[in-house]
């Protein structure tokens, strides 16, 4: 009993002396991650280097195009003045390029083959664009495209081209200088660049689109693919974007083998496979316009953006100011690499892909350690099940006991092991459970907390204002469900379970690859790769050493076999939660009221946790059980006194703001007007903002909505509008200064054929002053302008249109069915207005859009022109920057509408 006694007063000591060989370790891995996630080139100033005199990538000019952009002319929504005004200037910064390509030839003499061509593209057309579980068609009317193409002039030259696209538009109402100001302004330093490099002379073309229109969902993109003359002689793209203001531009799609082993070239690259099969998956509510050139022009690319700081994504913050240092110049030197390697090189895939085709990836590829390393689902294959069948051959002659081999019994006679007369093989699948357990028990305890601060403390997403945060939160509550199994299980043998643990990995990493064909199993392998090295090592070394069975004389682990197994899962597993949670952290926050952005939050910190700390389970079960009780106490005392703090923390602050839309809504048949409000986020405290706005500027009275597609005042935001939880605020009074545009939709070229029990019908749609219109029936259509596909029900539809400043009028033909189904449910006369009965051969329509002079803050230089709506949104935005200490960002749109029969 005495000897007991000692041996559990000595468990202390023997912990803190294992953290102090493992915890350096770990802290020292974490760094090392972190260097290798946030360093950024040094920014270059000048745009031609002082001793040389060559050209160079200059970050101080693509931040001036960048803030010229997005302050000078300010918010550029497509369809408003501001929206033309981009076009311009950007008309302008081509032809100077162009200029100067020209200059470069004469000074050459004419022997430089170099040519440089200039389109302003306009167009019109249609398309269907599907997002988030719905359909919608799209419609749009002379909106511009501006492309420049650079070839050394001959038709060789420009039978293939690499197309790279950034978009000059920015959303309602953001200012956009990342999105996407930013790659425009890479764009066009990279065009100075090679113009200006004397011994650049491109193979291949590069057509650099300037395209005009895609916030209003790949409007401008799809024109280009579908109507410009250069479109056809496109091989690969190379889609420029910005979800974010800092950190290295990320590689998160490429679609080809050839465009990844062209990526691999770049000085700075940076990609994981993971990231690729994030964004493959849908799992995103967002897209890019990749997606029109792989539709319409069936070619290859790569999908490259600045995540960083996802705060400021489609915020009015998402100004220069807060791009950080080195962003710009480490997109700028790796598109400009790839773009030289496209044009020039021998080894270019541009010129073969036409004839060739391309090569559907199945390559893993990923950053790690200052490396991109690139290998073949092939070769992942072999590699994996060759660790696999290394595991089990240190398996086979290692033992687990004192005197033991894998087969059981004592050395040499194969029958029982060390774990209470147990089998060998026995103890490994007891500890193959234990391990398995543990990292469920990670996870049920993480979301299991989430839970409690969402519904049980109404205090969710209290980690919103700092991407960190979460993993502060819900780590330690899942180190505490990892270690519960340990203590509720009966014991389990040390080295067991460690052997346990790297076989189940790399078991688990075998087969995702091999039955999904998923490159993310790389992440797995990298982790169960130094694991099984270090086992091995020990093994040598014990044996070397003195002859004996790895483990030694108590069997235990050595210490330093943990040091050197961790380091590198846990390098790999900062590297992932970085770059994943630095992304997902606001987005989550941001994903509509009703996700559970707590939980998650809590399931990526817990998973990518346990991926991390692997053999956490192993090393805690060396210290017996004593010791693992009171660190399981010891974490679930940690866990709740933060998850206290943290229900007392405030959500959001100035540069971590809660998005609010605010629509200032008019009947344009009866003017009466009203204002809605929706937060894209469950936080609590929306419910107080909304009775606080309708108290000071409304009657008080407050309605909550029912989202469905019924409620039209929401469609110029619709399909994001489904991710809403609105309000409608009554105002107190009509508009003094009602609406008195000619919107409204009528049909022209009615037909009705009784014997086929059709109407053929021309729906015009006119808009004088209002953009971003949308229209929405319900109708059984059986032809019309749209595609050719409608569907083949009697359903919803909902047409949304952008058109260039000073465009107002657009068409859509259509053949309906009569009588083809009953009327539609008519949503109540509250939240619909101009709600009219139905007629047995007329079409209901229903048509909203925003006054073009009517958002703020995107019009508040001539905030005169916007009427009321824009004096109540001035009013309520200096209410909300002082009541919610600018922790509010408003979207605040002037929309109009009606109801008619057609």
């Amino acid at each position: 009993m005495a000897r007991l006694e000692s041996k559990a007063r000595g468990e202390i000591p023997s912990i803190i002396r294992g953290l102090l060989v493992v915890l350096p370790v770990l802290v020292l891995s974490s760094y090392l991650a972190y260097l290798q996630h946030s360093t950024l080139p040094k920014p270059i100033e000048e745009q031609y280097h002082p001793l040389t005199s060559h050209p160079q990538l200059s970050e101080r000019a693509i931040l001036a195009h960048a803030k010229h952009l997005s302050e000078g002319i300010g918010y550029r929504t497509v369809g408003t003045r501001e929206h033309a005004l981009g076009d311009a200037w950007m008309v302008e910064q081509v032809e100077d390029v162009k200029r100067r390509c020209e200059e470069m030839v004469k000074k050459s003499g004419g022997k430089r083959k170099l040519e440089c061509e200039v389109w302003r593209q306009e167009g019109s057309g249609k398309h269907r664009f599907d997002i988030m579980g719905k359909r919608l068609y799209k419609s749009y009317s002379s909106l511009s495209n501006i492309i420049l193409r650079i070839s050394s002039g001959t038709p060789q030259s420009k039978e293939h081209a690499v197309l790279v696209n950034a978009h000059v538009d920015s959303t309602l109402p953001s200012p956009g200088a990342a999105d996407d100001a930013l790659p425009v302004g890479v764009m066009l330093e990279c065009a100075r660049v090679l113009v200006e490099s004397e011994e650049w002379e491109p193979r291949w073309a590069i057509v650099f689109l300037f395209n005009n229109a895609e916030e209003s969902l790949q409007d401008g993109s799809h024109l280009y693919s579908t109507q410009h003359e250069t479109a056809s002689t496109v091989r690969a793209v190379i889609n420029l974007e910005a979800a974010g203001t800092t950190g290295r531009e990320l590689l998160f799609q490429a679609t080809s083998e050839e465009m990844i082993q062209a990526y691999s070239q770049v000085p700075r690259p940076f990609g994981t496979i993971f990231a690729n099969d994030i964004f493959s998956s849908g799992i995103l509510l967002s897209d890019t316009d990749f997606r029109q050139f792989e539709l319409y022009l069936n070619v290859t690319g790569l999908d490259m953006a600045v995540v960083g700081n996802s705060y400021l994504y489609h915020m009015r913050k998402d100004l220069v100011e807060n791009i950080g240092p080195g962003v710009a110049q480490h997109m700028a030197e790796n598109t400009l690499s790839l773009l030289t390697h496209l044009s020039t090189s021998p080894h270019s895939p541009i010129p073969s892909l036409l004839s060739a085709g391309y090569t559907k990836p199945s390559t893993t590829f990923f950053s790690h350690i200052g490396m991109f390393i690139v290998y073949s689902f092939e070769r992942a294959r072999v590699m994996y099940a060759a660790l696999v069948l290394g595991v089990v051959g240190l398996i086979a002659v290692t033992s687990i006991g004192p005197g033991r081999s894998l087969s059981g019994g004592k050395k040499g006679s194969g029958e029982k092991s060390a774990s209470g007369g147990e089998t060998k093989s026995k103890t490994l699948l007891k500890a193959a459970g234990t391990a398995v357990l543990s990292a469920l028990g990670a996870v049920v305890s993480a979301n299991a907390a989430a839970v409690i601060m969402d519904w049980g403390l109404g205090k969710g997403m209290s980690w919103f204002r700092n991407e960190y945060f979460g993993v502060v939160l819900y780590g330690p509550v899942a180190v505490f469900g990892s270690l519960l199994p340990l203590a509720i299980l009966p014991p389990t043998h040390e080295r067991a379970l460690l052997l346990a643990t790297i076989a189940l990995q790399s078991l688990i990493a075998l087969n995702v690859q091999v039955v999904f064909n998923a490159g993310s199993a790389a992440l797995l392998f990298v982790s169960a790769l130094p694991m099984f090295g270090a086992v091995c090592v020990e093994e040598v070394v014990t044996r070397l050493s003195v002859g004996k069975e790895a483990g030694g004389k108590d069997g235990r682990v050595p210490l330093w076999v943990y040091a050197l197994g961790m380091a590198s899962p846990f390098m790999t597993g900062t590297l992932m939660m970085l770059g994943v949670i630095e992304f997902f952290a606001p987005l989550t926050g941001r994903m509509g009221a009703s996700i559970p952005a707590d939980s998650i939050i809590a399931t990526i910190v817990s998973a990518i946790g346990t991926m991390s700390l692997p053999l956490l389970p192993a090393f805690m079960s060396r210290f017996g059980r004593r010791t693992l009780r009171r660190s399981i106490a010891v974490m679930g005392v940690v866990s709740a006194v933060l998850m206290a703090i943290f229900a007392r923390m405030e959500v959001y602050d100035s540069m971590h703001q809660r998005r609010v839309f605010i629509v200032h809504y008019e009947d344009i048949h009866t003017h009466v007007h009203s204002l809605h409000m929706a937060a894209s986020d469950g936080a609590p405290g929306f419910e107080d903002l909304v009775h606080g706005v309708a108290g000071q500027f409304g009657t008080g009275d407050v309605v909550v909505l029912k989202m469905t597609e019924y409620v039209t005042e929401l469609d110029p935001l619709y399909p994001f509008s489904a991710l809403l939880a609105p309000y409608k605020l009554a105002l107190p009074e009509k508009m003094s200064t009602p609406f008195e545009g000619n919107f409204g939709v009528t049909a022209v070229e009615d037909e009705i054929d009784v014997e086929n029990g059709t109407r053929r019908l021309v729906l015009r749609v006119d808009h004088p002053g209002v953009i971003w219109t949308v229209i929405a029936f319900d109708a059984h259509v059986l032809a019309w302008s749209l595609d050719d596909n409608p569907p083949d029900e009697h359903t919803r539809h909902h047409i949304k249109e952008a058109s260039f400043y000073g465009v107002d009028t657009y068409d859509v033909s259509l053949l309906i069915k009569l009588h083809s189904a009953p009327s539609p449910p008519t949503p109540p006369a509250s939240d619909m207005p101009g709600n009219l009965p139905a007629r047995p051969t007329r079409l209901r329509v229903d048509f909203t859009g925003i006054r073009e002079q009517a958002m703020w803050p995107g019009k508040k230089a001539e905030k005169e022109k916007g009427g009321d709506a824009m004096v109540l949104f001035e009013r309520l935005d200096e209410w909300l920057e002082g009541t919610m200490r600018g922790t509010v960002d408003g979207t605040m749109l002037g929309v109009v509408g009606g109801s008619v029969l057609v």
